[in-house]
């Protein structure tokens, strides 16, 4: 199996991507501490990965980014996670674009009405951000809470789509 990598430039910084043949398997900013290489490498085994965008996911981001907000949705994926984390990730993605949901929801969708720590959890450990919109997913309150890659980026992701009228931004984010 061939992993290819590439980074492009965005509003949310450098983002650095990752994918097989089969799918893009981590999309991460390069500063934001989650290190897509380590997951993608514990999962597909040591690999020196190859300069390369097989599925034109850079231009597809660029093209979300510049304001087609539904030109993520045909990007393949090839997720690895644990059973639970890929049904938290596919219920992500039934997420309407514009709209926020609660982790509480989230979890009564998956019909685990209780677990939505553990669907918390599970947003934080995916690899795929913005394909997969765990940023679309808010405290019960209304208010922004948890981001792998920064309140910053979730507030800016949430603005782009225009669900900022669903929020309470947090002071300390000048939103």
């Amino acid at each position: 199996m061939t992993l290819h990598h590439a980074t492009m430039s965005s509003p949310l910084g450098v983002l650095e991507v990752f994918a097989t043949e089969k799918g893009v398997c981590a999309i991460q900013p390069v500063d934001s501490g989650m290190h897509a290489e380590p997951h993608v490498m514990r999962h597909l085994g040591r690999q020196e990965p190859r300069a390369g965008d097989p599925f034109g996911a850079t231009s597809m981001l660029a093209r979300y980014f510049e304001g087609d907000l539904f030109a993520l949705d045909a990007m393949p994926l090839e997720l690895h996670g644990t059973p639970f984390q890929l049904v938290v990730w596919a219920a992500l993605r039934t997420i309407p674009v514009g709209t926020t949901t609660s982790y509480g929801e989230l979890a009564a969708q998956i019909d685990r009405p209780k677990a939505s720590r553990a669907v918390g959890l599970a947003n934080s450990k995916n690899p795929v951000m913005i394909v997969v919109p765990c940023h679309r997913v808010i405290g019960a309150s209304g208010e922004l809470t948890g981001y792998a890659g920064g309140l910053e980026r979730k507030a800016w992701l949430l603005r782009h789509e225009r669900a900022e009228q669903q929020l309470s931004m947090p002071r300390q984010l000048g939103l």
